[in-house]
């Protein structure tokens, strides 16, 4: 049985390092919610409506490509592991950012039993937008984000089984991993892992959550 949320962040000794870039800016100041800069493209969804809690969507390549962040949108990057998909994804996201030119700040995980309180240090920096990136990060994720309802995470090469609305996952065949407890697809593909579907996958990510498409899968 898996102790309560609130325990294991007090009793936890978290090996995480905090390391930031952009402009600096005190993250504690209130300013404007940012919004969207740019519209998707024709194909993003397949219907005008709203995709339903957990849906899985398949955009069109490239449809996301016009949407980009304000430059105060406040960004960290969750990442557990050193396994050469975790890297790839890591590269990505610090790639999408200095492109944006935003301020993404970075908490890593040291050691994966301490999973859980690298997260509470995320969620205790104000973002916008937590971007995880690592396997190790599902399970802590399943047991952490319901509790932070007003919080946004997009889970880049992964998935959760079972994600509330404020969760929403970027996916593909390859790179199908849900958890300890349903194993490793039997289609998870490490070198499915390139740097051309990582980049995809932050953009296509972003775009969804800034567009209010949270809470689904976007399959690539």
């Amino acid at each position: 049985m898996r102790p309560p949320f609130r325990a294991v962040a007090l009793l936890a000794t978290t090996a995480v390092l905090l390391a930031g870039c952009g402009s600096g800016d005190d993250w504690s100041q209130p300013r404007p919610t940012p919004s969207a800069l740019g519209t998707l493209g024709p194909g993003f969804v397949d219907t005008a409506a709203t995709p339903a809690p957990e849906a899985t969507i398949t955009p069109k390549p490239g449809s996301w490509a016009d949407v980009h962040p304000s430059k105060d949108y406040r960004v960290v990057l969750l990442t557990a592991g050193t396994d050469a998909p975790t890297k790839a994804l890591v590269t990505a996201v610090r790639s999408w950012a200095d492109d944006e030119h935003l301020d993404l700040r970075t908490v890593v995980v040291g050691d994966p039993h301490e999973a859980v309180a690298g997260i509470s240090k995320a969620i205790g920096m104000n973002a916008d937008l937590i971007v995880t990136a690592g396997n190790d990060l599902i399970d802590p994720l399943a047991l952490v984000t319901p509790n932070h309802l007003d919080e946004r995470f997009l889970v880049v090469g992964a998935e959760l089984a079972e994600p509330t609305h404020n969760v929403t996952a970027v996916d593909w065949e390859g790179a199908s991993f849900r958890g300890e407890g349903l194993g490793m697809s039997s289609t998870y593909d490490a070198g499915s892992f390139t740097a051309e579907r990582c980049a995809a996958a932050i953009r296509a990510g972003v775009a969804a959550v800034l567009n209010g498409l949270t809470g689904i899968v976007v399959w690539l």
